[in-house]
């Protein structure tokens, strides 16, 4: 069965940082891209970072800079450092499954479930 575990989220001052984790099982991590993907109340799901199997990275416009993303296949878990975290970055994020490549974030799934980060200003 395929699984992902997210974790690492909690609430922060503006400024601070964060660390998620994203744990998979089920299936062979090295042919997979891992995403991670962010909904803030009243809008749609974003993707904002993703690591594809051959280990290239992503950023939108919004988290770059910022954030990093790295993946550890020995534990087969996907990190996102976050660093210098702001309101607007208050959402639930969701770490997302993807065959081989990060594409344009489009037809992820499995999901891992939600953690929420508020940021207080």
């Amino acid at each position: 069965e395929v699984q992902l575990q997210a974790s690492g989220g909690g609430l922060v001052q503006a400024g601070g940082s964060l660390r998620f984790s994203c744990a998979a099982s089920g299936f062979t991590f090295e042919n997979y891209a891992i995403g991670w993907f962010r909904q803030a109340p009243g809008k749609e799901r974003e993707g904002i970072s993703c690591i594809s199997s051959d280990l290239r990275t992503y950023y939108a416009d919004s988290v770059k800079g910022r954030f990093t993303i790295s993946s550890d296949n020995a534990k087969k878990t996907v990190y996102l450092q976050m660093i210098n975290l702001k309101p607007e970055d208050t959402a639930v994020y969701y770490c997302g499954l993807r065959y081989m490549f990060c594409g344009d974030y489009g037809n992820f799934g499995p999901w891992g479930q939600g953690t929420l980060v508020t940021v207080s200003s």
